[in-house]
């Protein structure tokens, strides 16, 4: 019966432990995820020039609304500069991530002017952000 009832106790705690184990796992690629209250506070360096959202109009910049997988230059009402216009670009979260550290370096001419974010979890964040967004500003 000892044998019995210390094969059920070494068995409930690797069972602990797996959980543990499992909840650290989760834990830590949580941490690494991304996070969409943080790109929406990172959006605030965006704010002055962009807007999201259905009432979203073109700004100093035009509105984000659908970003992703949207041609460069091809916001309607928006005047932008022939080095946008002529980029040849499509946004995806590589290409996105490439411009946003250095717009000035990803494309030569563009009238943006933003120093760039450099923190890759900070770019992941608000690339989440923005991704919540489809073409008419309604969220996802």
């Amino acid at each position: 019966m000892k044998a019995i009832l210390a094969q059920a106790a070494l068995a409930k705690a690797a069972l602990a432990g797996a959980t543990l184990l499992t909840a650290a796992m989760l834990l830590g690629t949580s941490a690494s995820a991304q996070d969409v209250a943080a790109g929406e506070r990172s959006f605030n360096k965006c704010r002055a020039c962009h807007q999201l959202g259905e009432t979203a109009k073109n700004t100093v910049g035009p509105i984000l609304n659908g970003l992703f997988g949207r041609h460069t230059g091809s916001v309607e009402g928006y005047s932008y500069s022939a080095a946008n216009k002529n980029a040849d670009i499509t946004w995806d979260d590589a290409t996105f991530a490439d411009y946003i550290k250095d717009p000035r370096a990803k494309v030569p001419g563009t009238k943006m002017i933003f120093a760039g974010i450099k923190n890759e979890q900070e770019i992941k964040d608000l690339t989440a952000y923005l991704k919540q967004f489809d073409k008419d500003g309604k969220k996802l």
